[in-house]
């Protein structure tokens, strides 16, 4: 199965969501797949994406997603609002946001052209409950973010660094990782594990492959 868009480069690329994922709505596949054909349409110009990737971005990019944010769900079912740190390309938090229209998601990222494409991305498919924010994570005020999540920005010292004064007291963040989540663990310096407490939420293996992934989340102490 292809993705189902007017771009042709993307509509040659394997689109197997619906297959991997039958729970999802149409409407949620749709959105998914228009979302895909932008990334595609936008890549070359904007480094969206490893170009390597593309071919396998329904599962490297998209299930990956889906998993980790129902994930972050399951740990965090009464959530009304999440904070998605350097989202860049939109993953996960497009994802999140389209997933979950119920639910508030802020994209924080630095880079302009990046928020363009994001901008561009929330209204050409009308996700409503995701907004836009120009700025650094170290620059929101001190305890605005209770929940937020990253993919692909840093390693969690480096993020837990720049979050530290931003988050309150019980704030939780989510690092989305890759098998190697543990030695980031095992690296976060003793006095940021006294003001983040690091635990693993839950693994999980990607569809037709082998590839193990882990969700970790960092509370506030």
């Amino acid at each position: 199965m292809s993705a189902n868009t007017n771009n042709d480069e993307a509509v040659k690329i394997p689109w197997r969501i619906k297959e991997w994922f039958p729970d999802l709505s149409e409407k949620t596949i749709t959105a998914l797949q228009s979302y895909f054909a932008l990334v595609v349409k936008h890549n070359k110009t904007l480094s969206l994406v490893s170009p390597k990737t593309v071919p396998v971005a329904d599962a490297l990019h998209f299930a990956d997603c889906i998993l980790g944010s129902q994930i972050v769900l399951d740990d965090s079912p009464d959530l009304k609002k999440i904070y998605d740190f350097g989202s860049g390309n939109g993953f996960p938090g497009i994802v999140f946001g389209i997933l979950n229209p119920e639910i508030e998601v802020v994209l924080i990222e630095s880079d302009l052209r990046k928020v363009e494409f994001l901008k561009h991305v929330a209204t050409t498919l009308s996700i409503t409950n995701v907004k836009v924010q120009h700025a650094t994570i170290e620059s929101l005020p001190v305890d605005s973010v209770k929940f937020a999540i990253v993919r692909g920005f840093g390693n969690i010292s480096k993020t837990i660094l720049l979050a530290r004064k931003i988050m309150p007291k019980g704030g939780v963040l989510y690092h989305m990782k890759g098998e190697q989540w543990g030695l980031e663990i095992t690296e976060i310096p003793t006095q940021l594990c006294s003001i983040f407490y690091p635990a693993l939420v839950r693994e999980y293996v990607l569809p037709s492959t082998q590839i193990r992934f882990g969700v970790v989340k960092t509370t506030k102490n």
